[in-house]
Parts: C-alpha cells; structure tokens; sequence
C-alpha cells in the first residue's frame, strides 16, 4: 500500500497529477482544495503528498488521492466512514479547507455541509450523526502560525488544551500531560495542527 509519494512534476490535468517517483509515473487524484495549492507550481518542481490508497473487489484499479497533510487524509478516512460516501464522493466534496468542513459537523450546520458538491440534505444528516463529536482537532488545522520565538505561547497552549477537553473528553490533568509530552517530543511545534498531530501521534505510538 502507498501512504506517501515524493517526485516530480511531470503533468497537470484538471482533477490529478502525475508524478515521476524512482522511473515509475504515479497518477494522483487531487481534491479540489488540494489542486488549488498546485496552481503556483511547475512542471518539473519536486512535490510530496500523503496518499488514500483505494482498491476494491468492485473497483479492482487502484486510485491514489493526494493530500498536502497527514491530518487531511485522516479526517479524509473519518469522512468516508460515513454511509453513502465513497472516495470519489468525498474528493468533489472537498471543495472547501478540511478545518472549514469539521467546524461545520462540530457545530451542526447542515446547510453549510449541503453546498458541498454531491451532499444533499440526507448525506448532510447522515454526516452530522456520525462525525459530530469526534473531529473536533481537525476544525485548528492551519490556523494561522504564531512566531517562531514563541511557538508554545499560553494561548497556543489553552487552545489545544481547551478542544482537548471540552470537545474530545480528555481530563484536564491527562490533556495537560498529552500536550506536554507532545512538546517534548517535537520541540519545533509552532502551529496548532503541529501539535494536534503529535499528541495523537503519541496515543497511536
């Protein structure tokens, strides 16, 4: 299975790329919110990418979806979890930053959900019941980044802290210990999607 693809550039097209890695040409599906992050760069230019690997008994070809993030692919998988969204529906529905998309489903807004391309009012409630309260993290990702003389201000801190909490259930004591060891780990943590990453990464570790 392919989970991460560094290359070249070697084409463009409207939904996908395809990438030169090691002699051997990668076809890369690319959501919407992803191509836009392409539109500066160049034939030939080295690029990386998180991949979905997707292979079925019904769908026999593999498709390879591409994500600037760790953190976009897994709320990807989240997202696809949900009934009547497959991979190929979640790419168009991806339209939109991921942190917008979980803000949505964090604060039940099924109208917001259903301008999403191919979510309809079912789909919206359908995501609604499955994901809200559960992908919380994912609504501070790219937040905008704090210097890098102060990466672990108080207000970065409390702002993990507080979604760790109030959102995902942690114990004040244990949210507090997470982020401390996750700092720990990663002295160069700057952003709130940083440190959310390396928290979790420790609880899978």
């Amino acid at each position: 299975m392919i989970g991460y693809l560094e290359g070249r550039l070697l084409k463009k097209e409207t939904d996908r790329i395809l990438l030169l890695n090691n002699q051997v040409g990668y076809e890369i599906l690319l959501p919407a919110v992803v191509r836009q992050t392409f539109n500066s760069k160049k034939i030939g230019d080295e690029v990386a990418l998180h991949i979905y690997y997707h292979q079925t008994e019904r769908q026999p070809k593999p498709t390879l979806i591409g994500f600037n993030l760790e953190v976009e692919r897994e709320f990807f998988r989240y997202f696809i979890s949900v009934e009547d969204i497959g991979p190929m529906k979640a790419v168009q529905a991806f339209s939109v930053p991921v942190r917008e998309i979980a803000r949505a489903i964090e604060s039940g807004d099924s109208a917001y959900l259903k301008r999403l391309k191919g979510i309809g009012n079912r789909t919206a409630q359908k995501i609604l019941a499955t994901l809200e309260g559960k992908v919380a993290k994912f609504a501070l990702i790219r937040q905008a980044k704090r210097s890098t003389e102060v990466p672990h201000s108080e207000d970065f801190i409390e702002q993990v802290h507080e979604v760790l909490t109030k959102q995902l259930g942690h114990k004040v004591k244990e949210a507090k210990e997470m982020i401390e060891d996750a700092l720990k780990r990663n002295k160069k943590i700057s952003t709130a999607e940083e440190l959310f990453e390396e928290v979790y990464r420790g609880e899978v570790s």
